[in-house]
């Protein structure tokens, strides 16, 4: 009888019926010990059942994940076949090993069909190659579909894997996205009991890291993209908990608008010059008047000091000779034209991003984030420092610069301070004779 001892996290990864899984996080936490783990279990419940594990190259897959199962599976219920690379079970079930060096790849396995994936160092294939892999999932028989994925964060997949499974921030629960299933478990050092029982300074030596690295492979942290061109963000500085805001903060509205979004944030300055962007509004194909309209929506009556909005709004429209600024005018909204230097309103948007000490003494930037402005917290990580200008933020992915871009708008214009309102002891009334005799002069 084959005892394997399992943590908490990798019992879920095995029992989950999500089709789509991700175990990931740090380096040490079990993960491709438990897809080899899972793979032999899934192939013993269901006779002549066809699983493929996957590395992007071959000798990375024989390295890890083949050594591991040539020392884990016992031989009287399953054999290798080094020349195939594959195990056959004694139930007919069959294991393949596979790699796709490059996109092209994944063609090879057009036509075959799978019951489970399973792709170690996920971030490490593309978005095309996983969504392909998906379409090899299938089989004329009942059995439970799985395309389950093991990594830690970083790579050249690291922005689709964490905007798939990370940016909803749902762990260890299956959570519905369109036509699929999908759960994230997370995995940390710590899960794996074993391995410090073995060997208790591997996280010692992890610590020798630059500390980007060490924050993904030790503490699993996926808000870390390389290239990042805000390098100061940190989750856990810079969002936090919603809060009722004070009525006396000074609030500004700051916009970035097209049909293909409107990216629109409500963000609030207390008397100390601190910034909290505590509302979102993030839609796409919007006409002007809609888009208007659902500022006004989503508002309510919490009115803005100010509407900041990038020059091109007022820029006359040809089927109607009108602006955007004067659509929004008719509707309400006077809008404030933004200073457009990108380079100028990145650094002014750094320096509010910046951790310092605050009037506590604790480290903190000047502005944060409430927690429920899921698509400024999503993308605002994964710019990139444009390669033609270092000082300027990539273009592309398009679809990540339209939230920091409403609030490069804010930042370059110059946001004050809500007033701080005092108030007298007592009443004195010499200081209003002295009033009266300087309205003398």
């Amino acid at each position: 009888m084959i005892k394997w001892e399992q943590s908490e996290q990798q019992r879920l990864f095995c029992e989950t019926e999500a089709f789509e899984v991700l175990y990931g996080g740090a380096a040490g936490g079990g993960k491709s010990y438990v897809q080899c783990q899972d793979a032999f279990l899934y192939g013993m419940t269901y006779p002549k059942s066809r699983q493929l594990i996957l590395r992007r190259t071959y000798p990375e897959l024989n390295k890890s994940i083949i050594r591991t199962t040539l020392e884990m599976y016992p031989n009287s219920l399953a054999k290798y076949n080094a020349g195939a690379h594959m195990w056959t079970l004694s139930n007919g079930s069959v294991i393949d090993f596979g790699y796709c060096d490059n996109e092209n790849d994944v063609f090879r396995y057009q036509g075959a069909e799978y019951d489970v994936i399973r792709i170690d160092e996920l971030t490490h294939f593309t978005e095309f190659m996983y969504l392909y892999l998906i379409s090899r999932i299938r089989g004329a028989n009942d059995y439970p579909k799985h395309i389950k994925g093991s990594t830690n964060p970083g790579g050249v997949g690291h922005g689709w894997v964490k905007a798939r499974f990370i940016d909803p921030q749902i762990q260890n629960k299956v959570f519905s996205s369109k036509d699929t299933t999908r759960i994230f478990i997370p995995a940390k050092l710590t899960d794996n009991k074993w391995l410090l029982k073995k060997d208790p300074d591997y996280g010692k030596r992890l610590k020798n890291l630059p500390e980007d690295e060490y924050r993904k492979l030790c503490l699993g942290v996926w808000d870390i993209n390389e290239g990042a061109y805000f390098s100061e963000w940190r989750r856990d500085l810079h969002v936090c908990e919603p809060f009722d805001v004070p009525k006396d903060w000074r609030r500004y509205f700051a916009m970035d608008y097209g049909l293909d979004m409107l990216a629109g944030y409500w963000i609030a300055v207390d008397g100390m010059g601190n910034a909290f962007a505590y509302r979102e509004i993030y839609e796409s194909g919007k006409v002007i008047t809609e888009a208007l309209n659902d500022i006004l929506a989503v508002q309510g009556k919490d009115l803005p000091y100010e509407y900041i909005a990038p020059p091109d709004m007022w820029n006359r429209r040809q089927d109607t000779g009108r602006s955007v600024a004067e659509i929004f005018a008719d509707g309400g909204i006077m809008l404030t034209k933004a200073k457009n230097d990108r380079v100028q309103g990145w650094y002014d948007l750094k320096e509010w991003l910046h951790p310092r000490p605050d009037e506590y003494g604790n480290i903190s930037p000047k502005l944060k984030i409430f927690s429920n402005c899921k698509n400024l917290i999503r993308t605002l990580p994964m710019l990139e420092i444009d390669k033609k200008n270092p000082n300027d933020v990539a273009g592309e992915p398009h679809e990540y610069t339209h939230a920091a871009d409403a609030l490069r708008y804010w930042a370059a214009g110059r946001p004050v301070p809500a007033p701080v309102i005092t108030e007298r002891d007592e009443y004195l009334p010499e200081y209003d004779e002295q009033v009266e005799s300087l309205l003398k002069y």
